[in-house]
């Protein structure tokens, strides 16, 4: 794949991922974490991803300034000046135009991709082929362009784009954003044929969203555009701790995406999960007897089905007629969790705040 000096990436990391507790928490989520027994964080994945898309020297971190020494730490092979150190979690829209206008400082004729920092992507050229069919539309149109996905169920867990006509081969202009449905309605979306699912990947040029956030998000642009002349200097992160938690707590989507009128998907079908709960892992997961996953080196699973159990190195965990339940032993905190009700998870972090405190998150 030939490189372009004027692409760039943005990889958003800095998220807790409370879904995922015990194992992801506030002191190190789950994008620090190596949640597919591989080795290798869902960050430094990530990371790798985008290697053959632009140097090392053009990927940005956008991450809570609580994690920059993490990111140091598993990605050696950036800059202090790569990392953009968020003081306040904000959402999405605020952390693009931070991103955007640190980026036009550096290079006026940017054109980047911001992604998630914990996405599964199994099938990765066909992956970096779309991301360049959507920069390259991205650098010659004023456009903003998203990733759709192919549905292949209707899931009723993702935010899905309904998309118009065909400008180019395998761009589509986009008629609008749908917030997630219920089963009746996604049912519907899947079957008209005309809905992707909003993967949260978007492509444009510094000038094409920095134009959005001045039309169509004036209270992020103006407050951020005070900072012109510093980014990419010794005075940013006093800017940025002093002026960005002023912004709205937006996401890109409400703040942008939904109001202008330039907005293209391109379709895509690359082996994509958002891994946004322990049922999304072990269904990305290879499977060994009777649907397990087992992450662990001493695990006994007796007449045990269809169950995620994530255990710690040297500790012997014995399971004995358990079906469809994640396992999740992270020495401090043990949770026995049925798989179907794994949304509530969320709520019991904050149960487990409200009667034992900040401890065991």
């Amino acid at each position: 794949m030939k490189q372009n000096s004027h692409t760039y990436v943005a990889i958003m990391a800095g998220g807790v991922g409370s879904r995922f507790w015990p194992g992801s928490r506030e002191a190190r989520p789950k994008q620090f974490l190596d949640m597919l027994g591989v080795g290798k964080s869902l960050l430094r994945l990530t990371f790798e991803r985008f290697l053959p898309l632009c140097p090392a020297s053009n990927i940005f971190i956008v991450t809570n300034a609580a994690y920059k020494d993490l990111i140091k730490t598993q990605i050696p092979e950036i800059t202090d000046n790569q990392i953009l150190c968020e003081p306040s979690r904000n959402n999405t829209g605020p952390c693009v135009a931070y991103t955007a206008f640190k980026l036009a400082a550096l290079d006026p004729d940017a054109n980047f991709v911001i992604a998630p920092s914990d996405h599964i992507v199994l099938k990765e050229q066909a992956f970096l082929d779309k991301i360049q069919t959507a920069l390259d539309f991205a650098s010659a149109n004023d456009a903003l362009v998203t990733l759709g996905i192919q549905p292949s169920r209707p899931d009723t867990g993702y935010g899905y784009i309904q998309k118009e006509s065909e400008v180019e081969n395998g761009i589509y202009k986009v008629r609008r954003f749908a917030e997630k449905p219920d089963l009746k309605t996604a049912e519907q979306f899947v079957h008209s044929g005309e809905y992707v699912w909003n993967a949260g990947i978007f492509i444009w040029s510094v000038r094409s969203i920095l134009a959005a956030f001045e039309t169509f998000s004036p209270d992020i642009f103006d407050i951020l555009k005070k900072g012109t002349g510093k980014y990419n200097t010794v005075d940013e992160q006093h800017f940025i701790d002093a002026h960005y938690p002023g912004t709205p707590n937006i996401s890109v989507d409400f703040a942008i995406m939904e109001k202008a009128g330039n907005v293209f998907t391109v379709p895509a079908e690359f082996g994509w999960s958002d891994l946004g709960t322990w049922a999304s892992l072990h269904a990305e997961c290879s499977k060994g007897e009777q649907d397990n996953v087992l992450q662990g080196d001493a695990i006994m699973a007796l007449d045990v089905k269809n169950c995620l159990v994530r255990t710690p190195k040297g500790k012997l965990v014995v399971l004995k007629d358990l079906q469809d339940y994640i396992v999740v032993d992270e020495g401090d905190v043990l949770l026995v969790y049925p798989k179907s009700k794994e949304q509530e998870i969320k709520m019991v972090t904050a149960l487990v705040k409200e009667r034992f405190g900040d401890g065991y998150l």
